[in-house]
C-alpha cells in the first residue's frame, strides 16, 4: 500500500453542458487552484443509435444522410466548443482570485462513458470531476448513469458533484 499523499496535476472535467455540470466546474477550479493542476474539459456527443440513423437515412436518403452526418457533427463540435470557451473565460472573470490553468477545450462524439473513461486515460489525467443530475426521486436515491458508470469503471479517482437543493 502507497501511503504517499497524490499528485494531481491533471483534471478532467466532464461535462454535459447543464447546470449540475456548471455546478461541478466550480469543484474542479478550486481543485486545480489549491493543487496547482491543470483543468481539460471535455464534452461528449453522445451518437444516435444505428436504428435511429437507419430511420432517418429511409425518409432523406443514404447520400443526404452522409453530408448530414458529417455536417451537424461538425457544427455542433464546434459551437459547444465556443459556448465552452466563453463558459471558461466568465469563470475566469468571475473568480479572478481563484486562477486556474485551462490545458484544452475537446469537443468529442461516442458513448459518452466510454469517452470520458478513455480520454481520461489518453491525456494521464489524474482525476475526473462531473456532475450529476438530480431531477427526479429516482435520481435523488442513484445519480445520473452516466456519473454513476464512469464512478463504477474508472481506475480514477472520481468526484461526482450534485446541485444544492436550495
Amino acid at each position: 500500500m502507497n501511503d504517499s499523499i497524490p499528485d494531481i496535476r491533471k483534471i478532467l472535467y466532464a461535462t454535459d453542458l447543464s447546470e449540475n455540470a456548471r455546478h461541478a466546474f466550480g469543484y474542479a477550479v478550486a481543485l486545480a487552484y489549491r493543487l496547482n493542476a491543470r483543468i481539460i474539459v471535455l464534452h461528449v456527443i453522445e451518437q444516435l443509435s444505428e436504428f435511429t440513423w437507419s430511420l432517418v437515412e429511409d425518409v432523406v436518403g443514404k447520400d443526404r444522410m452522409a453530408e448530414l452526418k458529417k455536417g451537424k457533427a461538425f457544427q455542433a463540435a464546434a459551437m459547444i466548443q465556443g459556448r465552452l470557451e466563453g463558459f471558461c473565460r466568465d469563470t475566469q472573470d468571475r473568480f479572478p482570485d481563484c486562477p486556474f490553468i485551462l490545458e484544452g477545450i475537446f469537443v468529442t462524439t461516442g458513448h459518452p462513458v466510454d469517452q470520458i473513461l478513455g480520454f481520461a486515460d489518453e491525456t494521464d489525467a489524474d482525476m475526473i470531476i462531473m456532475g450529476s443530475r438530480g431531477q427526479s426521486l429516482l435520481a435523488d436515491v442513484t445519480m445520473g448513469s452516466t456519473s454513476r458508470r464512469v464512478l463504477r469503471r474508472s481506475k480514477k479517482p472520481v468526484l461526482i458533484v450534485r446541485l444544492p437543493e436550495s
